[in-house]
């Protein structure tokens, strides 16, 4: 889970405090958002 916070932090630039409040299901969704936008910046 740590991995999905890290990648969605470095491609959004969101602080920490951030994700206190999601379930797994949401992290998962901003997650593959979060690939999907790293994908299209390379």
């Amino acid at each position: 889970m740590e991995d999905a916070i890290a990648d969605i932090a470095t491609v959004f630039h969101w602080q920490p405090n951030v994700f206190d409040d999601m379930d797994l299901s949401e992290l998962m969704q901003w997650h593959e958002k979060a690939h999907q936008r790293a994908e299209t910046q390379t």
